[in-house]
């Protein structure tokens, strides 16, 4: 007797939580192994948001709240995003949950029909597809090389849109590449949506605030206000405040999606739980000095890892304009041998490789959807960086060329 739906069966944990887990239990073992697998900022949350949690909780606000949010908390982020982004939202155009991924989570089951088509551009996040697939959506997954700045092109959207399309997925600053849209490049995309009405737009702004060498970042519903009807702006409070384990995202979008979302979140978890938009309220509202320091050093740290991956030869990194990973290209060493004989055949081979006998967790390209590349996070110490690129660099050197044919 099978106990698991046969949703499931196409359906892969994350592949980043792997990672991060074996590298743990390697860790577990007595041996000291860098955990590069998960992304999330290794700073402490300010101090006035952990504050503000724990007086709501004190003062009694630890009741259940509405499904799409407490009114404060909406307005906030409404202000957010007229502060920020130039986009005029009402707190009713607002939806609050548990995490930017179940803002994502609830979209696809409030739209998705079996067979639909939602298009992922390659090098994703690695729980879209596996989103789309577990509710009866077909991912479809345009692959954005380095030749495009891993950036999706009008041509390529173009391409990739049926009659079964009903999402558009970006993700900027990206992950895991770190990739970031222009003003004209997001206008360009919209000239293609444009023609074609039933795609709806979802654009995921988590990494926003960790954006480098002074670019401006700009949202998609500021570039196509056009589209303002069929464009969900996802958003949270986890990286740019460092509050991953909080679990509050919200979205801004059109009435009619938000009223279908916010029935699949009444009937799931409910509401998100009030101390924790307590302290989202308090993140977006009280001082804002934190990002501007957690982003001068998430660039530091971008430049430590880059230059750490130039004297490695074999791999190659273009500076990641935003994000805290570092997407590296590891064509260079496919084919070559390690000292125990083995044949590095792809990237999930490499990550393999790094962490047993460098002791060095990372993610493997194939997981993102482009290979062969892996990805590390750069949201951990420059200590800690600096001793995993000087790991990385020796379990590369004790490599032997690849095998003649």
């Amino acid at each position: 007797m099978s106990y698991v739906a046969t949703r499931l069966a196409a359906v892969k944990p994350s592949a980043s939580m792997a990672a991060s887990m074996a590298a743990k239990a390697l860790r577990a073992t007595g041996v000291d192994a860098v955990d590069l697998g998960l992304g999330e900022p290794d700073f402490p949350t300010p101090a006035h948001v952990a504050e503000a949690a724990q007086k709501a909780a004190l003062a009694g606000e630890t009741l259940y709240t509405p499904a799409a949010g407490t009114l404060a908390l909406r307005k906030a982020v409404a202000e957010k995003f007229r502060r920020e982004n130039g986009l005029d939202y009402g707190p009713d155009d607002i939806v609050v949950a548990n995490g930017a991924k179940q803002i994502i989570f609830n979209a696809l089951m409030a739209t998705l029909n079996d067979g639909d088509e939602a298009i992922l551009p390659a090098p994703y996040f690695v729980s879209y597809p596996e989103m789309v697939k577990l509710l009866g959506g077909v991912p479809v997954t345009p692959v954005c090389g380095a030749e495009s700045g891993f950036r999706l092109t009008p041509a390529m959207l173009e391409a990739a849109i049926t009659p079964r399309t009903k999402w558009l997925f970006l993700n900027m600053p990206g992950n895991p590449s770190g990739a970031v849209y222009s003003l004209a490049e997001l206008r360009d995309l919209g000239a293609v949506l444009a023609r074609h009405p039933q795609v709806l737009i979802l654009s995921d702004e988590i990494y926003e605030h960790i954006i480098f060498d002074r670019r401006e970042f700009v949202s998609f519903g500021k570039a196509c206000p056009e589209l303002r009807d069929r464009t969900l702006i996802v958003n949270g409070v986890a990286k740019a405040y460092a509050m991953t384990g909080w679990r509050v995202g919200y979205a801004a979008g059109p009435a009619p999606l938000l009223k279908a979302m916010n029935t699949v979140q009444s009937q799931s978890v409910t509401s998100v739980a009030a101390p924790m938009q307590a302290a989202a309220l308090a993140a977006l509202t009280g001082p804002q000095d934190c990002i501007a320091n957690f982003r001068e050093a998430f660039e530091r740290r971008r430049d430590l890892v880059v230059a750490g991956v130039a004297a490695i030869p074999g791999l190659s990194l273009s500076p990641p304009e935003g994000a805290f990973y570092a997407y590296i290209d590891c064509a260079g060493l496919i084919g070559r041998v390690t000292p125990k004989g083995d044949v590095l055949a792809d990237d999930t081979a490499v990550v393999a490789y790094l962490l047993n006998e460098g002791h060095v967790g990372a993610v493997p390209g194939a997981a993102y959807g482009l290979s062969p590349f892996f990805r590390i996070s750069t949201a951990t110490s420059d200590a800690t960086l600096t001793e995993a690129m000087s790991r990385i660099g020796r379990a590369v050197a004790a490599l032997s060329p690849a095998k003649a044919a």
